[in-house]
């Protein structure tokens, strides 16, 4: 391959893994907007986020048996093709749950853009340059995460949101082409192997059916509903069944016999929460900017944008520590760190909060990302042996998407209790015995008078204000509830820290560049 060959693969890979990450963040926040002009919930709306994690995670430990049995190139071209055709049926979706099922197969596109082109870059490059690889990877994958929200929220604000995946559109057509041209079958030929149908539909039936359960159960009353009750059960038996069909057969989707490292395991449940508090965080902020703070989707964006640069250097410097022996737990311990304070601050801020405050808050948060996002990779597979190394990488990146998915389903769960419970609270002091409430009353009564309004309608018209009053505070308390909540979700798995053993300085460094 000649190197201006070289060097447009190069680019085409790393753009195209870009525009899978923009996908992932770049919908946030644009979600009220797709609420309102879709008649949906933000509630139904937020499936929108997490129909693409789902499609995600399933995808993700299937990869290396679609690229050894469809061919890596054929396999890449035409996950471009299906992201990029949905992309465009998204933007015309006319619907919550067609917008859904249509990002649901976009993320089943974009679950090889990332772990295909991190293999194909790694591969562009010599044994001796592969830390230049891993810097160039690990800096493009941060730049989708930086400009998504930012991104999105121009698009939604000065056009309409379908635009934000209408621009998938001319990236992908290029990057398909480009492929066609210039990608080739790896020199050495992965063997093929049976497909696991049987775990891939065990695993696709109970993480659906749970995703379900969480997200509908405060709806409908949890288990007062039959099909939760059936969705419930579904969801236990086919993951108990998926765990002991995957520990029995020769060639499962996901090689649950790779935990019996602790190293992995640990990994595994840290990254499981980094994946609750990324997406989480990413999913709150923008509502909570926009509903209650007033915030248009430009300035919601704006705030992600400082943290987001800042962590690109924060990321270079996690890996220049790593590769010179610092231990992957102490720098996993400052990202939590930061993590919890950034929740721990969030929970704290009030209506009249600046954005120049929520901006800096959000800074720790992008700071966390990027103090974990490599080390807990390398943690993941430090005990590994090579030939597990893949399947641990790809089971680390599941549980980040399983996080991130479940992670928005509790919250939101969690939310709607809290608002209920705020609402009580607020309500047992309107009465003719606080002062306080009645001289407010009054205050308002009066106001509507001096319009014109009779006094019985001036009376019921105040009522009706301090009414919306009680419902926007509820609201705002529930979602600093919920920073709390992520912040000590944080705290807890924190001491598992102390169970990893110092890593062995004589293995060689691994950096995971498809996590994100």
């Amino acid at each position: 391959m000649s190197p201006l060959s070289r060097q447009l693969l190069l680019i085409t890979l790393i753009a195209a893994a870009i525009m899978e990450l923009i996908d992932t963040s770049i919908v946030n926040v644009a979600l009220n907007y797709m609420s309102g002009n879709l008649g949906a919930t933000l509630e139904d709306t937020s499936w929108v986020i997490t129909s693409y994690a789902i499609a995600n995670v399933i995808i993700i430990p299937m990869t290396s048996f679609l690229t050894s049995n469809l061919g890596r190139r054929n396999y890449y071209i035409g996950s471009i093709i299906l992201f990029t055709l949905c992309s465009f049926m998204c933007g015309n979706a006319t619907n919550i749950w067609e917008l859904v099922a249509f990002r649901f197969m976009q993320g089943l596109g974009g679950g090889a853009l990332l772990s295909v082109s991190a293999t194909v870059v790694y591969e562009l490059f010599t044994k001796e340059k592969q830390a230049t690889a891993a810097a160039l990877f690990g800096i493009g994958i941060f730049i989708g995460p930086t400009i998504g929200p930012t991104l999105g929220g121009y698009i939604t604000e000065h056009f309409s949101w379908p635009w934000i995946f209408y621009i998938n559109i001319p990236i992908g057509i290029g990057a398909a082409i480009s492929c066609y041209f210039l990608l080739t079958e790896p020199a050495i030929k992965q063997e093929k192997k049976s497909i696991d149908w049987t775990g891939i539909a065990l695993l696709t039936i109970g993480i659906g059916a749970l995703q379900t359960v969480l997200e509908r159960g405060e709806t409908d009353d949890w288990f007062a509903a039959g099909y939760i009750i059936f969705l419930s059960s579904v969801a236990a038996i086919s993951l108990m069944s998926f765990i002991i069909w995957e520990l029995r057969i020769d060639n499962p989707v996901v090689n649950l016999h790779i935990l019996k490292s602790r190293s992995l395991s640990i990994a595994a449940v840290l990254t499981f929460i980094t994946g609750i508090g990324m997406y989480t965080s990413i999913y709150l902020t923008p509502v909570v900017a926009q509903r209650l703070l007033g915030f248009t989707p430009t300035q919601t964006g704006l705030l992600l944008l400082p943290g987001s640069i800042l962590a690109v250097l924060a990321l270079i410097i996690s890996g220049k520590l790593l590769q010179k022996g610092v231990a992957p737990a102490l720098i996993i311990f400052l990202g939590f760190l930061c993590f919890i304070y950034f929740n721990w601050s969030m929970s704290r801020i009030n209506l009249e909060t600046s954005a120049a405050a929520i901006t800096l808050n959000l800074i720790f948060r992008a700071l966390g990302m990027a103090l974990l996002t490599v080390p807990l990779g390398t943690l993941a597979v430090s005990s590994l042996e090579g030939k597990d190394m893949p399947q641990g990488t790809a089971l680390n990146n599941m549980m980040r998407q399983l996080g991130g998915s479940f992670g928005i389903s509790i919250i939101n769960t969690y939310v709607a209790r809290r608002i209920a419970a705020h609402r009580n609270d607020l309500i047992t002091n309107i009465n003719n015995y606080n002062p306080a409430a009645t001289e407010r009353i009054n205050l308002y009564t009066k106001a509507f008078q001096q319009k014109g309004i009779l006094l019985d309608d001036a009376r019921q018209k105040a009522l009706l204000l301090i009414e919306k009053l009680i419902v926007k505070q509820s609201s705002f308390s529930s979602y600093l509830d919920a920073y709390l909540l992520i912040g000590l979700f944080f705290a807890v798995v924190l001491p598992l820290l102390l169970f990893v053993a110092r890593r062995d300085r004589s293995k060689p460094i691994v950096i995971p560049s498809s996590d994100h």
